[in-house]
């Protein structure tokens, strides 16, 4: 019988590690394996096994390259097969800017079927939190890279593991001396999470933890909650924390004038992503994934549109039910689907922007300067 095994991912350290002593407390048998990577990009980890009780092992790794892929593959992997046989629970307590999905993926497909993924749990610091996702830091310079050469920035790895999590969690205490954050601070990051993460649960201090799913997650489907093309994105709301502002449109946009408006639409919000169409490239859906004023656009595929339809038999059935949700007579699942949160948003304005980057009447594809070409063509960033 498979083992479950949860990850608790977080930026913010002591409330990571109250949600894993709360695990470990709370079901008996569980055990938590922890890597530091502050030094990773030496190639070396440090790696700390504990239970409820205490550390049960702690030990120096050495890799022969210094990545979290590598820590993962070559140490925490065989370390959760090893301890399977004896454990309730399996913990991952993941280093501050490690991503859950590539782990999560590494998980499903390494170990045979001996464990099963059954929760992604992101801890929250309710107070650190709303100002984090603010910072467009690059990780190297904080001082928290991945890897030699990670290139990634705070508020971008914040925002990833907020939208892949199962569960958010906002630990009631919070190891001393780091008081428990108060009830304003609690509110206003559960309302900011409400319009980040909608579909997610939010668990407040005092909340029972998620009993670890019975069944295996399939990260597959985990994938599909944030990928471009089947993206569960947030709708239009409006409250006293933040405004998230939905811009949906069939017709193409004008390359050129679009990426004029880029920079003035990355400053708008704290977050903001989605899939649209160019004009001039009409086969190719485009992604558009922005934090903390930093903006990434890249080719997410072709629309389903530009197949052939023996082709859509091999196109995972998620895809196609977000492509007929999308479809337009015209167009065909070919969509301008843009998502902007942050504080104060002018939707009206965001409106108009927008819509003033639309291809008018008259203008043909072909005459369109290809102003994404050095970044599409290069699979590079705005």
């Amino acid at each position: 019988m498979s083992v479950p095994v949860v990850l608790v991912a977080g930026f913010h350290g002591p409330a990571r590690g109250a949600v894993v002593d709360r695990l470990l407390r709370e079901r008996p048998g569980a055990l938590a394996v922890h890597h530091d990577l502050r030094a990773v990009a030496g190639g070396a980890v440090v790696r700390t096994v504990r239970d409820a009780t205490g550390v049960r092992d702690r030990a120096v790794v050495r890799l022969e390259h210094g990545c979290v892929t590598c820590a993962v593959r070559l140490d925490l992997l065989p370390q959760l097969l090893r301890h399977a046989p004896n454990a309730e629970l399996l913990i991952v307590e993941l280093w501050d800017t490690v991503e859950p999905r590539p782990v999560a993926e590494v998980l499903a497909h390494g170990s045979d079927g001996e464990l099963r993924l059954a929760g992604v749990f992101t801890a929250l610091d309710a107070e650190l939190a709303p100002l984090d996702l603010c910072r467009g830091e690059p990780l190297a310079e904080i001082g928290k890279p991945g890897a030699a050469g990670d290139r990634r920035y705070l508020a971008e790895v914040l925002f990833r593991q907020i939208e892949y999590a199962t569960a958010l969690v906002l630990p009631d205490v919070l190891p001393a001396p780091i008081p428990a954050a108060d009830s304003d601070d609690v509110e206003l990051c559960r309302e900011l999470m409400g319009h980040l993460a909608p579909m997610t649960p939010v668990h407040l201090p005092g909340d029972l933890l998620p009993v670890p799913a019975g069944t295996a997650l399939c990260p597959h489907d985990l994938a599909a909650r944030i990928d471009p093309a089947t993206a569960q994105l947030p709708p239009e709301a409006s409250t006293p924390a933040a405004d998230t502002v939905v811009w949906r449109r069939t017709g193409p946009l004008h390359p050129a004038r679009f990426f004029d408006a880029v920079d003035e639409l990355a400053a708008e919000s704290v977050r903001s992503r989605g899939r649209f169409w160019l004009g001039n490239r009409p086969d190719r859906m485009l992604a558009w994934d922005a934090a903390a004023g930093v903006v990434a656009v890249q080719d997410a595929g072709p629309w389903l549109a530009c197949l052939p339809e023996a082709a859509w038999e091999m196109v995972p059935p998620l895809r196609r039910a977000a492509a007929a949700l999308d479809w337009h007579a015209e167009h065909g699942d070919r969509v301008q689907h843009l998502v902007f949160t942050g504080a104060g948003l002018d939707r009206a304005r965001i409106h108009r922007l927008l819509d003033s980057c639309l291809l008018a009447d008259g203008e043909e594809p072909a005459d369109l300067e290809d102003s994404f070409a050095p970044i599409l063509d290069t699979k590079g960033a705005a």
